[in-house]
């Protein structure tokens, strides 16, 4: 439909200046903020597009940008809604949901620096 190229662009129009390590912290940003409000696997898949169309519209190698989904995708620790296994946890423990909050932030946080710091190494743009 384009949406995915529209979007790309308008991060790139943000991020540009900064080089393709901004645009990787606005596309973790993304993936992680939607992982807490709806499924891994359905955060994955809205965001590979976006991914590949920002890597493409930039000229720089798309890898460390799917790396980075498969992570933020993976992280949603801050929320009980955004994976199963909290949500069982949730009503096990009588957790509220800014229990998850207290907990699960410190732990984005910690996986964003990670992240955005190794990636890159790893898998260069």
């Amino acid at each position: 439909s384009g949406l995915a190229d529209e979007v790309a662009g308008f991060m790139l129009r943000i991020s540009k200046e900064y080089g393709p390590h901004a645009l990787l912290i606005l596309i973790f940003l993304f993936t992680n903020l939607i992982t807490e409000l709806i499924t891994n696997n359905a955060a994955a898949a809205l965001s590979f597009p976006l991914a590949l169309s920002a890597a493409n519209q930039l000229g720089v190698n798309p890898m460390p940008f799917f790396v980075v989904v498969c992570i933020a995708a993976s992280a949603s620790f801050s929320t009980p809604i955004g994976y199963q296994t909290n949500l069982i946890v949730q009503g096990i423990g009588n957790y509220k949901f800014t229990d998850f909050v207290k907990v699960g932030l410190p732990l984005n946080i910690l996986t964003f620096i990670v992240t955005i710091l190794v990636v890159p190494l790893i898998w260069p743009f």
